[in-house]
């Protein structure tokens, strides 16, 4: 199925709420589709490693706030990683991002499965009647459900089926401590250390000791992560969640925005130019190297660069694509890079939705040290071909030359030595490590980010490795069973009411496809503007993943109105196949609207 305009509004009985952890944010009480009924209910799929998931929850807020009489989003949380599905785990990522709705806590993905959700984030728009009326898969789809709203509320209200009123939503209680979710630190001239106190939206200057409190940095700060001194003390932040880089100056105690206009990053805006009219998409972390400040854009899978001189930005590495492809920079794919650490001829990155270590060395192109893809994760120690990480979000240089780990969801550290190859492991529980930095003289120790435990941690290295039990883990979804042979692919693209595709510059949609490995196609990958295509899928090859991305353009269809605003809606799925005999020959991927032909049949579909 290609872009197509809204037709009449296709409806399908929404399947009930299920999850095997419960409900969090509604008082201990359970909830049910029955109670929701009169109700506008957006689910939002998500999980708490997703940076995509993570820009969603920003972009639902106001919707939120606008329509709180008679919406109601509640979170169906979804894992990817085993640490994911830990009940306490999504309990603390709901307080560490600010979740104000009901989250259902789903760790075997059964109402995922009920919904046949295919992506995370994937936001699902449900009628006060009970029905599904929507599917949006991707960012950017917060103006296209706020007039879907509108338009339910108008129906609704009109028809006597919308309940207004309060939503089911009750707020947990308030802890006190120093620190909240602590993202990063960097250790200061005169001893102390300076820490991102994240989820308080602020810095805060330690004593030696990692407890102390000297003092607080408020610069108008959005979950703060990265920190790293430019060579005249300045200390540049990676103000995450306002997409900006700042400039702390410990001295007049000033913060200065450098980077960034306050907005995300989209498609098709420059990644070059002039540092503050250039957007950026959630800077993770900074290092100061080869001259300029290198940035881990976590949330467009891309390492770029400031030049405090000259003012500028550019993008180093990173196609946007998503993936471990090693090569040149601008070939190269990264997953969400989280954690950089410069150490002389490299730059080492943590890449965490792959659970790898790369590199960046001084040419520019990119290497691997651990790690096998966005599917493969868990904790194994020995030769780094084969070791495993569990979404790693710091990296830190050793004098000896290898790399501390923060082995974030494995809470453990880890150490690779390119000197040997070999990975080992150095502590183990510690509460979701995301970050740690070298301290003292001499032989120095290392403070650890326990981001989950509130606080930080001091270790001595050790001599010896501590021993670990392998653990492998692959992605916890199920594969798609697919026929031999031809495949059809249809991204369903659905303009949104009032909105047509933007044709006036060209085609408004994109499509690439490629696989895992990449001998699982023999025809159909590569990019093109069609939202459908024929696969081929290779002989003797019998499961893997493919790798879709989608783009479409929307704009506002009014005549009258010579500068319509526009709209990007973007997608990349991962899909794994197991290619047998009674598969499925088509493959359905919803960006927006409802997939009519992977509904029918489907019980209590209108």
């Amino acid at each position: 199925m290609n872009a197509t305009p809204a037709a009449r509004r296709a409806r399908v009985r929404a399947p009930e709420l299920v999850g095997k952890g419960g409900w969090l944010n509604t008082g201990g009480r359970e909830l049910g589709l029955a109670e929701l009924r009169g109700k506008i209910v957006v689910l939002d799929f998500w999980t708490f490693c997703c940076i995509n998931c993570l820009h969603v929850l920003d972009e639902l807020r106001e919707l939120e706030r606008e329509h709180a009489d008679t919406l109601v989003v509640i979170g169906v949380h979804s894992p990817k990683f085993v640490h994911e599905a830990e009940h306490q785990a999504v309990v603390d990522a709901v307080e560490r991002y600010d979740v104000h709705h009901p989250v259902l806590d789903d760790p075997e993905l059964a109402t995922w499965k009920q919904y046949a959700v295919r992506a995370w984030p994937t936001l699902v728009v449900i009628d006060p009647e009970g029905y599904v009326v929507a599917q949006h898969a991707g960012e950017g789809h917060a103006h296209a459900i706020a007039a879907l709203v509108a338009e339910l509320e108008a129906e609704h209200g009109a028809k006597g089926t919308l309940r207004r009123g309060d939503g089911p939503y009750v707020p947990p209680e308030p802890v006190a401590t120093h620190l909240r979710f602590p993202g990063k630190a960097l250790a200061l001239p005169s001893g102390n250390l300076l820490v991102s106190d994240t989820t308080r939206h602020r810095l805060v200057e330690l004593a030696a000791d990692g407890e102390s409190v000297v003092g607080y940095v408020e610069g108008d700060f959005n979950e703060p992560q990265g920190l790293t001194a430019l060579p005249d003390g300045r200390i540049v932040v990676a103000d995450t969640v306002n997409h900006r880089l700042k400039v702390y100056d410990p001295e007049s105690g000033g913060v200065t925005v450098v980077a960034g206009t306050g907005r995300q990053w989209w498609q098709g805006e420059p990644t070059g130019g002039d540092a503050l009219e250039v957007s950026l998409s959630s800077p993770w972390d900074v290092a100061w190297w080869r001259g300029e400040v290198w940035i881990a854009m976590a949330g467009v899978h891309q390492l770029w660069a400031w030049d405090p001189a000259a003012g500028t930005v550019r993008v180093a590495a990173g196609t946007t694509n998503e993936g471990l492809v090693d090569g040149p920079g601008d070939q190269a794919w990264f997953a969400q890079p989280s954690g950089l650490a410069a150490a002389g001829d490299r730059l080492w990155v943590a890449d965490s939705e792959t659970s790898a270590v790369r590199w960046v060395d001084t040419e520019g192109a990119v290497h691997t040290a651990v790690g096998a893809g966005l599917f493969d994760f868990g904790h194994r120690d020995g030769d780094a071909a084969q070791a495993l990480l569990q979404h790693p979000l710091g990296v830190t240089a050793l004098p000896d030359g290898s790399v501390a780990i923060c082995d974030t969801y494995n809470h453990a550290l880890r150490r690779y030595d390119p000197a040997t190859g070999q990975v080992s492991t150095l502590a183990t529980d510690l509460r979701e490590p995301s970050g740690a930095v070298l301290v003292g003289d001499g032989v120095p120790d290392l403070v650890v980010v326990e981001s989950a435990r509130h606080r930080l941690t001091r270790l001595r290295l050790p001599d010896e490795a501590v021993e670990v039990a392998d653990v492998a883990h692959r992605t916890r979804r199920a594969a798609t069973e697919v026929a031999p042979g031809k495949l059809r692919l249809d991204v369903v693209f659905q303009a949104p009411k009032g909105q047509k595709l933007d044709t006036r510059y060209g085609p408004s949609t994109r499509l690439l496809v490629s696989s895992t490995p990449p001998e699982l196609l023999a025809e159909g990958a590569g990019t093109d503007t069609d939202l459908a295509r024929d696969l081929l899928f290779a002989d003797g090859v019998t499961e893997g993943v493919l790798h879709v991305s989608a783009m479409a353009a929307s704009c506002d269809d009014d005549p009258a109105n010579e500068y319509p605003a526009c709209h990007v809606h973007q997608q990349d799925w991962g899909v794994p196949v197991r290619v047998t005999e009674g598969g499925t020959a088509r493959l359905g991927l919803v960006l927006a609207g409802l997939d009519a032909e992977g509904a029918e049949g489907t019980e209590g579909a209108e």
